[in-house]
């Protein structure tokens, strides 16, 4: 978690910044209200969680950087602080929208009490907020839980799709949220008043797709005791959202085909086809080129549907997001279970990050509900996570390891020669099968960041994620290290990289 800390005077500004770092945060510090603003609208202005503002400064002040804030819709809670604290004082800063003021010097307990409670606050408020969106049918972009670069881009590409009805192809693994960028692009469009109707082609019987899709005729078969419309004309005038869309079956795709390029369906049974104005957004978690070639979908409505794709990257190689989607899990079910949990403990924080999520956004979603369930405190801590810590846990010597749990790379670097290449000195003894190889299979050194890469993967591994202690045993800051996970493109825990997907910048 990412807090600005906003202070005229250097001295208190260090103070507050070293507190906040021996807490786990990351801090980013500006010295006047200006270069906050500046920097809240800026590029990198999206990754703050929370702002803690001095009142008094010169220029612009504190009331002054909430009034614009608000003017700008910036929605980072603020924190006030002063050494002066007045009751107008407080009463002034309530009404600007901070939602906590304290008075210097402040302890670091009711500094964490603080941010413990205006991140939940933004998390609730921001969820509450989606909730109406979603049941009007107006989310947008801004109701999206992200701090990734990647998915800022991502997200931009969205909107520029969102601007015109051109057809979408949103690809990514499940539990990406390729849905919610759908309802986004249709809530953000000229249709959003219009209906948006999702079908899952994946979870339909075989022999109803064309009825449950194009509709059907009463009588047109066995069962058919009414008319059905079919989802196309539920959603005319709107946006109709193919979930899945590989998954259909090839008589299916020629109907799906014709729809496309005529605007009209043909129910079953039906005398004359159907007239229909829907924009088509569709999404997959396939291959559909292999599927192409391999002759499982057709060519020709492949290039109907994939004319402005757009890929939604794995959680795995977002970690940025990771905090802040927890937080609006743990928010949302500790509501829905009538539970006072207010935080996630930096432990527990750090070992999700070191989490690669297969499942994705849907399963860190029901490890936070399991959490909130198994919970008795006010806050998530590691033993809350127990399927999580198991997973990543370094097993003991001799154990078979996982993908999962320990990179396939030995724990000690040496000058020896790697088997793959003849020693030059035939006095020096065999490569140790603990060793990390300096050289690669055509006996030339490994670049430096290679060997820096893994051995930060498995330092990530060895102390079981612990972020803080890793960045502790390589003598490096904390933000140092996720700089460097960035740069490399590295993932907290497992095999780097999934293929086509660059890494991402790490707050």
């Amino acid at each position: 978690m990412a807090i600005l800390i906003v202070d005229d005077d250097p001295v208190q500004c260090r103070l507050l910044e070293g507190m906040l770092q021996k807490s786990g945060y990351e801090t980013v510090t500006r010295d006047s209200g200006d270069g906050a603003l500046a920097f809240l609208t800026g590029s990198d202005g999206g990754r703050i969680d929370c702002m803690i503002l001095d009142l008094v400064m010169p220029n612009l002040d504190g009331l002054g950087v909430l009034a614009k804030m608000r003017q700008s819709e910036i929605a980072v809670p603020v924190i006030v602080q002063t050494a002066h604290g007045g009751i107008d004082n407080v009463v002034s800063a309530m009404r600007a929208g901070a939602v906590d003021f304290v008075v210097k010097p402040v302890g670091a307990e009711r500094m964490q009490v603080s941010l413990r409670n205006a991140l939940n606050l933004s998390a609730l408020e921001g969820e509450i907020k989606r909730i109406k969106h979603s049941r009007s049918g107006t989310l947008g972009f801004k109701d999206i839980i992200t701090k990734s670069p990647a998915m800022h881009t991502v997200l931009r590409m969205a909107e520029k799709a969102a601007a015109s009805n051109i057809p979408v192809l949103v690809a990514g693994e499940s539990g990406v949220g390729k849905e919610l960028i759908a309802r986004a692009i249709h809530g953000s469009g000229e249709r959003r008043s219009k209906p948006f109707v999702a079908v899952n082609c994946g979870a339909m019987p075989e022999n109803l797709v064309e009825s449950i899709v194009f509709g059907h005729e009463k009588g047109s078969f066995t069962g058919a005791t009414e008319r059905h419309v079919g989802k196309f004309v539920e959603a005319s005038g709107g946006t109709l959202f193919l979930d899945e869309v590989g998954e259909l079956p090839l008589p299916a795709q020629v109907k799906l085909l014709r729809a496309i390029q005529e605007g009209e369906v043909e129910p079953v049974g039906a005398r004359r086809p159907v007239k229909v104005d829907v924009r088509i957004v569709s999404a997959t978690n396939r291959d559909l080129i292999a599927d192409v070639k391999e002759g499982r979908f057709r060519e020709d409505l492949f290039y109907r549907l994939h004319v402005f794709p757009i890929t939604v990257p794995p959680l795995r190689n977002r970690p940025a997001d990771i905090p802040a989607l927890a937080r609006h899990f743990l928010a949302l079910f500790a509501a829905e279970e009538g539970k006072r949990i207010g935080s996630i403990a930096p432990d527990a924080l750090s070992l999700l990050t070191s989490y690669r999520w297969p499942g994705n956004i849907r399963q860190l979603e029901n490890a936070v509900f399991r959490a909130v369930v198994l919970a008795d405190g006010d806050s998530l801590g590691v033993d809350e996570f127990p399927q999580v810590s198991a997973q990543i846990t370094v097993p003991a010597a001799g154990e078979p390891t996982s993908a999962e749990q320990l990179p396939e790379y030995p724990a000690v670097a040496t000058l020896t020669p790697s088997p793959a290449q003849p020693a030059l000195q035939p006095d020096l003894p065999a490569m140790p099968a603990d060793a990390l190889p300096l050289l690669n299979a055509e006996g030339d050194v490994r670049p430096l960041e290679e060997i820096e890469a893994e051995l930060i993967r498995y330092s990530i591994t060895h102390y079981r994620g612990q972020m803080s202690e890793v960045a502790r045993r390589l003598q490096i800051g904390r933000s140092t290290l996720y700089r460097k996970l960035e740069a490399l493109g590295l993932h907290p825990v497992g095999d780097g990289a999934d293929e086509g997907v660059a890494a991402e910048r790490q707050p």
